[in-house]
């Protein structure tokens, strides 16, 4: 039997896009199969997106937009979606990364999440949320769309040595991880710079953090606990870890050097792409 569950399409973005979806499809005279055959895919598919029990992707949205004409309705409502699948004490600070004109992060345990692979980000996300992952790797996925934008953020991000030899997700992974970083060398907008162990103590012994800086609004301060987010504007603080990251910047090697180290442990620790052999 069809899935008629009535939505309440201001409950939620993921409600909304489901009642949506559809209105659209009834509108165009489709069954849930006829349109599931316009998008290769299965007619259950569209039944637990229309009852908000599937997050959708962008590749659906835009997919479905050219399927009923709906002239990129559902690519826009999509980004709403997905954020909307964040940890709810993480959806402001997505929403001031996207608006930020320059980021500065430094992370100390993993790679920043706009330069996260999909696979690295699927399994550092698995190890305590599998329930809700393609959502999340989704939601992820959906925050690195601002590095394509027209005019992107410049994004600095500072790694600790540590983050290069933390093996997430085992031996590919990594190499693709790491060969994704160096992928970024020829963007004038990104710029990674490694910590070495060899600096010892430094400006940010006491953790990763993030400094967003925008156009029309007072610059970020960012760091999380292990399950809350703290953003705060005091002047003070920003003044501080400005300074701090500053320090960190100097100390670490330069985006050149960091690249060569980044190639040598892709290959040196994860050895070489097995998949390219024939």
């Amino acid at each position: 039997m069809v899935n008629i569950r009535t939505l309440d399409p201001s409950a939620s973005p993921l409600d909304y896009y489901g009642s949506e979806l559809r209105r659209e499809r009834e509108r165009a005279g489709m069954t849930q199969g006829q349109l599931g055959g316009c998008l290769f895919c299965a007619a259950s598919l569209i039944g637990q997106i229309e009852t908000a029990m599937k997050v959708p992707t962008r590749d659906f949205s835009e997919r479905l937009d050219a399927a009923l004409g709906t002239e990129g309705r559902f690519s826009r409502l999509v980004g709403l979606v997905l954020r909307s699948q964040l940890p709810c004490w993480f959806q402001q600070y997505a929403e001031m990364e996207a608006r930020a004109a320059y980021i500065s992060t430094y992370q100390a345990q993993v790679v920043y999440g706009l330069l996260q692979t999909e696979d690295y980000a699927k399994a550092i996300l698995n190890i305590e949320q599998p329930d809700n992952l393609d959502a999340l790797v989704a939601a992820r996925m959906e925050r690195q769309r601002i590095l394509a934008k027209d005019n992107p953020p410049v994004l600095w991000a500072v790694l600790d040595e540590a983050v290069l030899y933390r093996p997430i997700g085992g031996r590919e992974i990594m190499r693709d991880q790491l060969d994704h970083l160096l992928s970024f060398c020829n963007r004038p907008w990104v710029h990674i710079q490694v910590l070495p162990f060899s600096v010892g103590e430094h400006a940010a012994t006491r953790g990763s953090f993030t400094l967003l800086r925008l156009d029309d609004e007072p610059d970020l301060f960012y760091t999380e606990s292990y399950d809350i987010g703290h953003m705060s504007a005091n002047a003070p603080l920003i003044r501080e870890r400005s300074v701090g990251y500053a320090r960190l910047q100097a100390t670490a090697l330069s985006p050149e050097d960091s690249a060569a180290l980044i190639a040598r442990v892709m290959e040196e620790r994860y050895g070489p792409d097995e998949r390219a052999v024939a």
